[in-house]
């Protein structure tokens, strides 16, 4: 299959921007490490988060294709599991509900179609209960990560299973972009997908509750969501249906924060946004940045607010720009990301684009195998940077460029317990 980013995958890490002259250093930032200074800025890092994505939609990680037997599958799941051990990682983020669907024998959803290739075929296994128990046996968390309003990558609902919801629910349901998402502004919705995420949270010891950065979809050029009925419905009070749809998601946050402590008290509950939450030129309070996406415009999600409201127990930011970038300068919004979370009870994971290492369509410093590296060396600046996420699995099995091997050398030279 074609190589595919994060964000459908990664759209947004590019074409979202305002485009820019690549740039290998950034003016002004003297404390970025030179290239080929391995670990610049201070000694190893030895505690907090080490953790990789494992994304499942459209077999972008894992299973490699559908229909594969569940043994293979299985085996295949478990070698990804030994690869983050071996690159000293402590936790994986297991993409659990890629499109309204289930990865373990779920009580409200079908079976998801990455498995067998026919969405709500029983694949004859549980991969989340697998998952769940051979990484705590690795001495690896498990993060269950769940997309809770993206139905299908195509519009035509007859070909969901006979049984999905959103068959059953026609009304629960919107097009757009060329596929299918629940409409986040019914409040029906809202309690049933949080029910559909529980039943995981409930019935498997997971060390976290994961969402990534889909809420409203991203937008698309001369189109908009229909959602002007429920707006009418439910949408008094607000000034604007933007208004409306951001406390659509603040509620779903709040809620599924809630529903998750009393479900497995011990689990965390965290957010993997887009990484501008605005640019400055739009608030004074944003970076300084040129995103063509800013997820509290578009995305409706105010992820700013959740971590002041302290909603979230960690949260992860796809900084997945390199240093020097004019429209989203890593070394720009690392700092921007540390003060939003300075005093806060949320802990700042820095989501890594590892796809992008010798990639030769990226810029020119991506093609350096310490890019990378260079990120967490700077982030050691930042006390309120409490670990590193990276995209994804594949990757780090991969380690394109050197780029993991790299990181490992510089930053992981002994593996740690897991992130507490």
């Amino acid at each position: 299959m074609n190589r595919l980013s994060r964000r459908a995958f990664a759209v947004a890490a590019v074409s979202a921007l305002t485009m820019a002259p690549r740039a290998s250093s950034a003016p002004g930032h003297r404390d970025v490490p030179a290239r080929g200074a391995s670990g610049a800025s201070g000694g190893a890092a030895t505690t907090g988060m080490r953790g990789m994505w494992l994304a499942t939609v459209a077999n972008r990680d894992w299973p490699s294709r559908p229909g594969l037997s569940g043994s293979d599958q299985r085996k295949d799941l478990i070698a990804y599991l030994d690869t983050a051990v071996e690159y000293r990682l402590n936790a994986v983020f297991f993409q659990v509900r890629p499109a309204a669907d289930a990865l373990w024998p779920s009580a409200y959803e079908p079976w998801s179609e990455c498995l067998s290739g026919v969405q709500g075929r029983d694949p004859g296994w549980d991969p989340l209960g697998t998952a769940v128990a051979e990484a705590h046996a690795r001495g690896l968390e498990l993060h269950a990560w769940f997309n809770p309003y993206r139905v299908a990558s195509h519009t035509d609902p007859s070909r969901l299973a006979a049984s999905h919801p959103a068959r059953k629910n026609p009304d629960w349901v919107v097009p757009y972009g060329g596929k299918l998402y629940y409409n986040p502004g019914l409040p029906e919705v809202r309690a049933f997908v949080q029910d559909a995420m529980a039943d995981a949270v409930r019935r498997y010891e997971v060390d976290g509750v994961h969402f990534d950065d889909y809420f409203y979809p991203y937008p698309v050029a001369g189109q908009s969501f229909d959602d002007g009925a429920a707006y009418s419905t439910f949408g008094s009070g607000f000034e604007s249906k933007a208004d409306w749809r951001r406390d659509n998601i603040d509620r779903l946050i709040k809620e599924m924060a809630a529903r998750v402590k009393r479900t497995r008290p011990a689990a965390r509950f965290g957010v993997s946004p887009f990484g501008v939450w605005r640019n400055a030129a739009t608030d004074p309070r944003g970076s300084q940045t040129r995103a063509g996406v800013q997820t509290y415009d578009d995305l409706h999600a105010d992820t700013r607010k959740w971590v002041a409201e302290g909603w979230l127990d960690y949260i992860v930011p796809q900084l997945y720009w390199n240093i020097g970038l004019e429209a989203a300068d890593y070394a720009e919004l690392l700092p921007w990301w540390a003060a939003v979370a300075r005093d806060s009870r949320t802990e700042l994971y820095i989501g890594e684009a590892l796809y992008k290492a010798g990639d030769e369509t990226q810029p020119e410093a991506w093609q350096e195998p310490d890019e990378l590296s260079r990120h967490l060396a700077l982030a050691k600046d930042h006390p309120e940077v409490r670990g590193h996420v990276f995209f994804g699995a594949r990757d780090v099995e991969a380690d394109p460029n050197g780029a993991m091997t790299r990181v490992k050398a510089d930053h992981y030279p002994t593996r740690v317990g897991v992130p507490r």
